[in-house]
């Protein structure tokens, strides 16, 4: 079924396959189930639905364009546990580094002691260098499954690092305080936000209830009367 899709859809659903660290299913598999998937919906809102000749192909359409705005939603979650787990990861590896050692090294101790998703990104790479790749290629394509660009930043100095020896700790702790001032900024941002929320649940479930609380004697007044 290769031949009925665009080799452009082919590589975009790659990467966005890659970012959500999915080694199991490729694009083609996704795309054949999409697909099928669409198909079963039409089938059913036909037999199934009153107008289902009209409603069946909208539903359908709808149905398949979800698919891809569900992964662009599992990418971005991703990028924002990934962004949590990073200071904490980023600090303990510069910690290991200044303790001397190669940067394999640290970061196979790292990897050791913690257990998150970006560890587990780290540990494929040190399988890759096991594998045979040097670690700026590792490094490299570490990039293509990591969604957030804070930390394809911190990947990206730690190549540079790696091929021009400049000193990796002091850009890692400049990186990584950059992820710490950006994160207070985020929170920072959902607190101001907060009054512009309570003001919207104000006005959807307190202001009527006030208001019948005012209305109500008036209203069975008149009833009475």
């Amino acid at each position: 079924m290769n031949s009925i899709y665009r080799n452009k859809t082919i590589d975009k659903i790659t990467k966005k396959l890659k970012l959500l660290g999915d080694d199991k299913t490729n694009a083609i598999t996704f795309m054949n189930i999409r697909l099928i998937s669409t198909m079963i919906v039409f089938i059913f809102c036909l037999l199934f639905l009153k107008r289902g000749y009209f409603l069946g192909p909208i539903i359908a359409v709808l149905f398949y364009i979800s698919f891809e705005y569900y992964l662009d939603y599992k990418i971005k979650k991703r990028s924002e546990k990934l962004n949590y787990e990073a200071i904490f990861f980023f600090q303990i590896l510069s910690i290991t580094l200044e303790n001397g050692g190669s940067l394999r090294n640290a970061i196979e101790i790292t990897t050791g002691n913690i257990d998150s998703e970006i560890s587990l990104e780290f540990k494929k790479l040190l399988k890759e260098i096991n594998y045979g790749r040097s670690m700026t290629e590792a490094l490299e394509r570490m990039k293509e499954r990591i969604p957030s660009e804070e930390i394809n930043t911190v990947i990206l100095n730690l190549r540079e690092s790696t091929i021009f020896g400049n000193d990796i700790i002091e850009s890692l702790n400049n990186q990584i305080d950059y992820l710490r001032d950006k994160k207070i900024l985020n929170i920072r941002s959902l607190i101001n936000k907060l009054p512009m929320k309570i003001s919207v649940i104000s006005v959807i479930f307190i202001v009527p209830i006030v208001m019948m609380l005012i209305l109500g004697p008036v209203l069975i007044n008149y009833l009475i009367k």
